[in-house]
């Protein structure tokens, strides 16, 4: 009897709670059940029941090159013959330090962690420790990370579920956090240890920052002393060949990754100036670790990844996604909806709306358009035409290197028809 993509999500209630290892996998904002995905393929993949989908979740943007890239398969096959953890140094977490730090300027160390929400913690340890302080600003609808400081006014998956923050999280844990909406450069003082930022706000659909916003909170920050940290785990390499202080010409004084660093793996890293980074142990006071820290096939696959792109493959990408997210916003807005596709190089937002909306620029105006009920029958429409979204309206589109202009042409008949199901409901 062939297995079902219910079957196996009953097996996984039984055994993993909601049945899903995190939230936003879950089809609770949009409703009816995941598919339980089996393989990947470029821009597809494939679910228990050998539906194959069009992918625009790519790992919410781990996947650059699109899944199981030859490359990156080769550079792994390789290095688990070697053996897949030592806690030990390896060749391959300098080899990846060295690719980052020669490409992103101002970053001169790495320390590498496990995930995304590993980075940002530390690099909010480090800010504390090296500053002397203890007040965090971060911005309201940017998630960071589910990390109890950080965890308030966070988007993505907390925004989805309806939530304000965590169960769990004392108020003591969040007292030193301030927020502040995005895009508005908030007030400082010496209290300051750091102020956070996404440099595009990619966890509350897409919000670009305004002309002059990461500029300003770099000089806010110089102002009081504070350190400006970028939270680039999703723009970091995906953005742009060097990340967004290459793309917006404003360096930070801390830089955190994931995704596309590890080629799929899990992988995660914080960085800085050498001066900055020397607080940390063994050297200096701020504690942090991790056994499975510098994996060596995490930093074998983010090695191979970072070395096959060049810049021309990120003006091919942006110019693609340019093309695409124009004829997106045609078709949905040509079968009786309104589409609002923001982009800001190859990343991609959609938001839905019955009538014409202005770009949001915080995520008081972006929560007002996503949480109109549009996107879970838009969702379901296109999951049946064999194009996969992330189950939320929250979460932006990630176009990989490995969708080319059939698939995208595709995306947008479906999305026609999908709008045409919607509008009509």
């Amino acid at each position: 009897m062939s297995e079902t993509n219910q079957d196996w999500f009953d097996r996984a209630l039984r055994v993993i709670p909601g049945g899903v290892d995190s939230p936003v996998r879950s089809f609770r904002s949009v409703g009816g059940t995941p598919y339980t995905v089996v393989r990947g393929e470029g821009a597809y993949v494939v679910d228990v029941e050998g539906r194959r989908y069009l992918d625009f979740v790519q790992s919410y943007g781990a996947s650059l090159l699109g899944h199981a890239h030859p490359a990156v398969v080769s550079a792994l096959t390789e290095a688990v013959a070697l053996g897949t953890t030592f806690g030990a140094p390896t060749p391959g977490e300098v080899r990846l330090a060295e690719l980052m730090c020669s490409r992103v300027p101002g970053l001169e160390q790495v320390r590498f962690v496990s995930s995304g929400t590993e980075a940002v913690m530390s690099a909010v340890r480090l800010a504390r420790g090296a500053t002397g302080r203890s007040r965090i600003v971060k911005f309201d609808g940017c998630y960071h990370g589910h990390s109890d400081a950080l965890l308030v006014a966070g988007g993505s998956g907390v925004a989805q579920l309806g939530l304000p923050g965590s169960a769990g999280v004392t108020a003591g844990a969040v007292a030193d956090t301030t927020v502040a909406p995005y895009n508005v450069v908030p007030e400082l003082d010496e209290t300051v240890a750091a102020v956070l930022v996404e440099p595009v706000a990619a966890n509350m659909n897409l919000v670009a920052p305004r002309a002059g916003f990461l500029a300003e909170l770099r000089a806010a920050c110089d102002r009081v002393g504070a350190l400006l940290i970028f939270d680039e785990v999703i723009t970091g390499f995906r953005l742009d060949y060097a990340g967004a202080s290459n793309a917006f010409g404003v360096v930070p004084d801390l830089w955190c990754f994931g995704k596309v660093i590890g080629g799929g793996l899990p992988v995660g890293a914080f960085g800085g100036s050498a001066a900055l980074l020397a607080s940390l142990a063994p050297a200096g006071p701020v504690y942090q670790a991790g056994t499975l820290s510098g994996n060596p096939l995490a930093t074998a696959a983010g090695s191979t990844v970072l070395e096959y792109v060049t810049p021309s493959h990120y003006e091919r990408l942006s110019a693609r996604v340019e093309r695409f997210a124009a004829s997106l916003a045609e078709a949905i807005s040509a079968a009786g909806l309104y589409a609002l596709t923001p982009r800001v190089g190859p990343l991609l937002g959609l938001y839905l709306s019955r009538e014409p909306v202005d770009a949001p620029a915080n995520f008081a105006a972006a929560k007002a358009v996503c949480d109109n009920g549009l996107y879970a029958g838009f969702f379901h429409a296109m999951l049946e035409r064999g194009v996969a979204l992330a189950p939320g309206a929250y979460e932006i589109l990630f176009v990989s290197m490995a969708h080319g202009d059939a698939e995208l042409d595709r995306a947008v008949e479906a999305a026609g028809e999908a709008a045409a199901v919607v509008a009509a409901s």
